[in-house]
């Protein structure tokens, strides 16, 4: 397959930016765009360092790998990035969000595109003076959006079933998470929720999960479902009533249709659901979905996804990076644009 663009005319775009460099970025990268699961009548664009993608190309043929593209056969943007031997980590986090930021000018010039991105390290970005607590944060920023989710979304091999979960707080240490949520902070991410959701489907399905262990328990066990959660999800539906809503629902029972729909036809299916943080939504969606899992960033001007997984520093190199989720991301980028 041969995807170079020069002169593509309105062909559809993937803007790839590469990631972190020391993690598996480039492997996963090489290994999706080798993939048949990937169509042929869109335009590649990748940026990062050229002489990398090749350097990796040729050790993971050296490894003995067959199912990988030559870089050479796609169109780079190519940039060097100067790096300092005695602090390599915060050369490639430095390399990483030049890219980022180098594939956002280039998607927002690019009607017809959309931007999938690599793994990238939040603390080498720290070191090399980026202070974002991760690419969406950047994003946001960058198209000064103030309004924009992390979600996470799976289509399931089985069923065909579209799997959502958002966050409704991301990347904050727990002990924030209380501080952070409130009516107003639900209300915008029920917003994005549904807008997502209703792309697809008529009238969609949410579900909100509690903060607390069983939603409090009639504010035993917490008092957030009682003080104002419950009032803030009945105030959202009333003003949405195409939308059939629920919650606060018991975290550890909240995903469990999502789990029978991955795998039966016949399951009653939910169209999405909202987590109150990081790890209650990641979780469930990380079990039932494994490695079709898509990280989007839903309420950007463009669409935007990647892999749901991290730099892996301690597998790069070795050839052993499972593709799939970025086979996926790509996937999921070309899917989301038609709607």
């Amino acid at each position: 397959m041969n995807y170079k663009n020069k002169n593509s005319g309105d062909k559809f775009k993937i803007v790839i930016s590469v990631g972190d460099e020391s993690g598996i970025g480039p492997e996963i990268i090489l290994k999706a765009l080798s993939s048949k699961e990937i169509p042929n009548n869109i335009d590649i664009l990748i940026v990062g360092s050229k002489v990398n993608l090749e350097n990796t190309f040729m050790h993971l043929k050296n490894l003995g790998l067959k199912n990988i593209v030559d870089p050479n056969n796609f169109e780079i943007h190519n940039m060097t990035i100067s790096m300092d031997n005695k602090d390599r980590k915060r050369s490639y986090g430095d390399a990483s969000f030049k890219y980022l930021t180098k594939a956002i000018e280039i998607i927002q010039q690019s009607p017809n595109s959309a931007l999938v991105t690599g793994p990238i390290c939040k603390k080498s970005w720290e070191e090399a003076g980026h202070f974002y607590s991760g690419q969406t944060e950047l994003l946001a920023k960058s198209c000064r959006t103030k309004n924009v989710g992390m979600l996470f979304t799976a289509k399931s091999p089985f069923t065909g079933w579209r799997f959502n979960t958002l966050l409704a707080t991301t990347h904050i240490p727990l002990s924030e998470v209380p501080k952070k949520l409130n009516s107003c902070l639900i209300h915008s991410k029920l917003d994005l929720l549904s807008d997502f959701c209703s792309k697809y489907i008529k009238n969609p399905t949410l579900r909100v999960a509690g903060l607390n262990p069983h939603a409090g328990e009639e504010g035993l066990l917490g008092s957030e479902e009682v003080n104002w959660m419950k009032q803030s999800i009945s105030s959202w539906s009333l003003k949405n009533q195409n939308v059939n809503l629920s919650g606060p629902i018991s975290p550890d029972t909240c995903w469990n249709s999502s789990a029978e729909a991955w795998h039966k036809k016949s399951a009653k299916r939910h169209n999405g659901i909202l987590a109150m943080y990081h790890d209650q939504g990641l979780i469930p969606i990380k079990v039932i979905a494994l490695n079709y899992s898509v990280n989007t960033t839903i309420g950007l001007p463009f669409i935007r996804t990647s892999p749901d997984h991290g730099t892996a520093f301690e597998i790069a190199g070795k050839g052993i990076a499972q593709s799939q989720s970025m086979v996926e991301a790509i996937k999921t980028a070309i899917e989301l644009s038609k709607y």
